[in-house]
C-alpha cells in the first residue's frame, strides 16, 4: 500500500479508500446485496491487512446503521484512533420530520453529534456535505461546518458531485469570510463517465483539492464484461446503476477487457490502475462484497499502465449527459 497527503493537507491516507455503504441493513432501500455486520467483517479485516487506512460512509446508509457498522469496525481492528481515517457525510434524509435533512445550520450540528455519537469517536477527519442543497444558502452552510471544526468535532471538511460553479462559489464564500474550505471533492468519475474533466477536476487542481472518486469501477460494469452486467447480486438489484450506467460504452469495456487479458490481471485493476494515475485522484472509493474487490483495488496500486494503453481505453470515449448530481 502507498500512503499520499488527502489534497494538499497534511493529512496521509491510503491509496485506496474503501466504500463502507456495502454494509448495513440489506432491507435499505430494498438492497440486498448490503451485508450485515458479521457478513462485512471479513472484507474490512482484509483491507485492515492489505494497509488500506481510509474509510468512507454517510449517516444515510443504512439510515445511520453503517455508520455504527464502521466506528465498531475500526475500534476493534486498529488500536489506535490515530491510525485510521474516517469520513461521513451529511444532508440527505435521515427522519420525517421537517427539518431531518438537508444542509442549514440546524442539520448540520444535529447530524455532526448524530455521527459522532454512531461512530463512536470524538472527532471526524472528513466532513462531507453530500451533494448540493438549493434550498438551503451556501453561507449557511459552511459557516456551520466551519464551527464544526473550530469546536473539534471535524478535523476537515469536503464536498461531492455538484457544478463547478456551485463549489466555486463555496470556496469563495468560505475565503472572503475566513473560514474553513473544502479540502477534497467527490466526484462521479470512472472510464464510463469523465464529464468532470471539463471543469470540476481542472478547477479542483488548481485550488489543491483532493479528488476521492465514487463509483470508480461504474457500479461493476468495469469489472466484467459487457454482457455480464446482471451476473451478480448487486447488478441485477441496483437501480442507480441502471440509471448511471443505462447506456455504457460498451467499446471501453471491451478495451479494459484486452489490456487485462494481454497483462494478466483483472478488469478492476486496469480500471482501477487508469482512475489512479489521473491527475488529482487521491484515492478512489470502493465497495467490497468478495475478498478479490479488496486484492484487486490494491493491486492497481502497483499497476503502470503505458501510454498506449492509457490511449486505448481513452480512445472510445464519447461526451454524455451529466448524471450523478441531485
Amino acid at each position: 500500500m502507498e500512503y499520499v497527503r488527502l489534497g494538499t493537507t497534511g493529512l496521509r491516507v491510503s491509496k485506496v479508500c474503501l466504500g463502507m455503504m456495502t454494509y448495513g441493513d440489506p432491507t435499505w432501500r430494498d438492497r440486498d446485496w448490503i451485508l450485515p455486520e458479521d457478513d462485512a467483517e471479513p472484507f474490512v479485516r482484509r483491507a485492515v491487512e492489505q494497509g488500506i487506512t481510509f474509510f468512507d460512509t454517510a449517516d444515510v446508509y443504512s439510515r445511520g446503521l453503517s455508520e455504527e457498522i464502521t466506528g465498531r469496525m475500526l475500534r476493534k481492528l486498529f488500536t489506535r484512533r490515530e491510525e485510521y481515517v474516517v469520513a461521513t457525510k451529511v444532508r440527505n434524509i435521515m427522519g420525517d420530520a421537517p427539518n431531518d435533512y438537508g444542509l442549514s445550520r440546524g442539520h448540520i450540528m444535529d447530524s455532526v453529534d448524530n455521527s459522532l455519537r454512531r461512530l463512536g469517536t470524538d472527532h471526524i477527519d472528513l466532513y462531507q456535505i453530500h451533494r448540493w442543497h438549493r434550498k438551503t444558502p451556501i453561507e449557511e452552510t459552511m459557516e456551520a461546518l466551519h464551527d464544526c471544526v473550530k469546536a473539534g468535532k471535524v478535523r476537515y471538511i469536503g464536498a461531492s458531485s455538484m457544478w463547478a460553479w456551485q463549489f466555486a462559489k463555496a470556496q469563495r464564500v468560505a475565503e472572503v469570510n475566513g473560514w474553513t474550505r473544502f479540502v477534497t471533492m467527490q466526484p462521479h468519475y470512472n472510464l464510463l463517465y469523465r464529464e468532470d474533466e471539463r471543469e470540476m477536476i481542472p478547477q479542483c487542481r488548481d485550488m489543491g483539492v483532493g479528488l476521492i472518486p465514487w463509483s470508480p469501477l461504474a457500479r461493476g460494469h468495469l469489472a466484467r464484461s459487457a454482457d455480464q452486467r446482471t451476473a451478480t447480486g448487486r447488478g441485477g438489484n441496483d437501480p442507480y446503476a441502471d440509471e448511471l450506467y443505462e447506456h455504457a460504452n460498451a467499446a471501453i469495456i471491451d478495451v479494459v477487457g484486452e489490456i487485462a487479458e494481454l497483462r494478466g490481471v483483472s478488469r478492476a485493476q486496469v480500471a482501477l490502475a487508469w482512475l489512479m494515475s489521473r491527475p488529482g485522484v487521491t484515492a478512489p472509493i470502493i465497495g467490497a462484497t468478495k475478498v478479490h474487490h479488496i486484492d484487486d483495488a490494491v493491486a492497481a496500486v502497483g499497476l503502470e499502465l503505458t501510454d498506449d494503453e492509457v490511449a486505448r481505453l481513452e480512445a472510445p470515449y464519447r461526451p454524455r449527459e451529466v448524471v450523478g448530481h441531485y
